[in-house]
């Protein structure tokens, strides 16, 4: 276990590079012209432009922009060695980018998590009454429900939610939107939140419910199961020790890259119609106004939350499962 643990860290570590390198490629390398005078934004003055070229390193080969790049995103969580501005910093705002992010974490962490509380829970909830209910009306009942919940875009269903039950109401049930920190109020937190937490969930407990009434079906005609019958179990500990313990293990993987990738951006969209103002709000607002640092900081934020996510569910699933485990 220590070696795969091992390997997979180190694996980790070069996919991030290559994120990196990928990310410079992108943003810096292939557009091809002078990168500094599309930093500078329109009609820029010339010694704005030779001031980016110079704090960037365009005027050096590409290899040492690459590293003046990584220094600027990195200066934002160790204080740098060469002043204020070696820090990556937006060009609309002045304002440094690492900081900013570190600003919305706590909000876009307060989304991710009591989103994936509630979808993971109820998605068990609805595959287990789905398999248990199998050919019945109520396992078709909730089919369509699932099917309506995943067809159903994010966007859509936040300003159908915002509006029906925090704006058009003359007392509303909820707040309109906007984030309140769990250290400030955690009731108003949470209240802030609901409607939120819900909006993101939705997609994904249809989703987790359809697979885990496919893996339960599956497991019901495995060997061991009609052993477990045989033996004289009650339906009840089959369902949970045998069938259901078993069908969780492919939702591990699944559960950990659909956080990973909602942490890492997926929820730009619920982030900004409920003006939560948290990593994936300052990327919309960025995206809006064209300015490049701020995307290349949080591209590289998402990119590291995913590939470290991606290296802690392999830990699991090995822990898990023995047999993946590379000899």
């Amino acid at each position: 276990m220590l070696a795969f643990v091992i390997r997979r860290l180190i694996g980790m570590v070069a996919v991030l590079f290559g994120v990196s390198v990928l990310v410079y490629i992108v943003f810096i390398l292939i557009p091809g012209g002078d990168p500094a005078e599309r930093m500078a934004g329109k009609n820029p003055l010339p010694a704005n432009v030779a001031n980016i070229r110079h704090q960037w390193g365009f005027d050096k080969p590409f290899y040492v922009q690459y590293v003046r790049m990584m220094e600027k995103a990195g200066n934002g969580v160790v204080p740098g060695k060469h002043g204020e501005f070696d820090v990556l910093r937006s060009f609309d705002t002045r304002q440094d980018v690492v900081r900013e992010i570190k600003k919305g974490i706590p909000a876009t962490m307060s989304l991710c998590i009591g989103a994936a509380i509630i979808w993971l829970f109820l998605g068990i909830v609805v595959g287990v009454i789905s398999a248990v209910n199998a050919g019945k009306a109520l396992d078709r009942v909730i089919t369509t429900l699932a099917l309506i919940g995943v067809s159903m875009p994010v966007f859509w269903l936040g300003i159908v939610m915002r509006y029906f039950l925090a704006e058009k109401p003359a007392h509303p049930l909820f707040p309109d939107g906007e984030y309140v920190p769990l250290t400030q109020d955690p009731v108003q937190w949470a209240y802030h939140l609901v409607l939120p937490w819900f909006c993101l969930a939705v997609l994904f407990i249809g989703f987790y419910g359809r697979v885990l009434r496919s893996n339960m079906l599956d497991a019901m005609n495995e060997d061991y199961v009609r052993t477990a019958k045989s033996k004289g179990l009650s339906p009840g500990r089959v369902l949970r020790k045998h069938v259901l313990r078993n069908s969780l293990i492919p939702l591990v993987t699944l559960f950990g890259l659909d956080f990973a990738a909602v942490l890492g951006g997926g929820a730009i969209l619920t982030e900004t119609v409920f003006d939560l103002k948290g990593v994936g709000w300052y990327a919309a607002q960025s995206v809006g106004s064209l300015d490049l640092p701020p995307i290349m900081g949080v591209t590289l934020y998402g990119a590291f939350f995913i590939v470290v996510f991606s290296a802690l569910v392999d830990f699991v699933y090995a822990w898990l499962d023995p047999r993946i485990r590379p000899t």
